[in-house]
């Protein structure tokens, strides 16, 4: 059987991890959201990074840690070809002193933390490639974790509305808040299963006439709460095993069910006294 010729975002949070210590999930979701990346997705809604998704966002980090420059920046050079994001030569302002590594190897996107599942990077053949170099057996694969979240299509917008309840505009509200995000432009935008779970759950606000900017709240929060819960468990998943990414995801399952056990007390014991009598 041929092993499968791409990364899962957790495989490639591992690959980007000894270079770029301080890299989560979240930032290669950022990272997507602002158009500087944009990777395949499965039918279930996985991404799908190859080799090129993975130096680009290595040129990426390298350009944001060596010349301090802003994301839209980085945008308009690489749209521009004044950035080299094939690990050749860069023009001039481009990325300096690259060092060209063998990539190493979990959204989780969704780590839940919500998304992608943590898969060993063994069978990829570049970090066969490294794992030799470094005379460490290749670790087995290990079976993907499924994203709750993740059903087995993609959305155009206007089934996403259909099927939540909101009129276009206040999907591109929703959008415009960065509360989902579309691949495409306009009625052929595509939406991600877990996108149309966002919009349906906003969907009953919407109704009660809390307005999109108002969601947005609830969007950063959850990204402050993913971001802790993956520090939580960057020790294991930097131990590049596959007991160790399983202990991860394990672990990022119950944080996620304490945290949503945590938000709930707090909203109740704030509203306690409006229930009261």
């Amino acid at each position: 059987m041929s092993e499968r010729p791409y990364l899962s975002i957790g495989e490639v949070l591992g690959l980007l991890l000894e270079e770029f210590p301080d890299v989560t999930i979240s930032k290669i979701r950022f990272l997507e959201s602002q158009g500087l990346i944009d990777p395949e997705r499965t039918p279930s809604g996985y991404r799908k990074f190859y080799d090129g998704d993975v130096e680009r966002l290595r040129v990426i980090l390298r350009e944001q840690r060596q010349n301090f420059l802003p994301l839209r920046v980085i945008r308009d050079r690489l749209e521009k070809g004044e950035i080299d994001d094939t690990g050749g030569h860069t023009p001039p302002r481009g990325i300096r002193n690259v060092i060209l590594l063998e990539p190493d190897t979990d959204e989780t996107g969704e780590l839940m933390v919500s998304s992608d599942e943590p898969v060993p990077t063994a069978h990829h053949p570049a970090a066969q490639s490294r794992l030799t170099q470094v005379g460490s057996p290749p670790a087995p694969p290990v079976p993907e974790v499924p994203d709750p979240a993740a059903s087995h299509d993609n959305y155009l917008a206007g089934e996403v509305c259909s099927m939540a309840g909101i009129t276009p505009k206040q999907l591109a509200e929703l959008e415009s808040y960065g509360l989902v995000t579309g691949k495409g432009v306009g009625s052929n935008a595509l939406f991600s299963a877990g996108d149309l779970a966002i919009v349906k759950a906003a969907a009953g606000f919407l109704a009660r006439g809390v307005e999109a900017r108002h969601l947005r709240a609830w969007r950063q929060a959850a990204e402050r709460e993913a971001s802790l819960f993956e520090q939580l468990v960057l020790p294991l998943i930097r131990q590049r095993n596959p007991q160790s990414r399983q202990q991860a995801a394990l672990t990022l399952s119950e944080l996620s069910r304490q945290g949503a056990e945590l938000r709930a007390a707090i909203l109740a014991a704030s509203l306690q006294h409006h229930m009261e009598g």
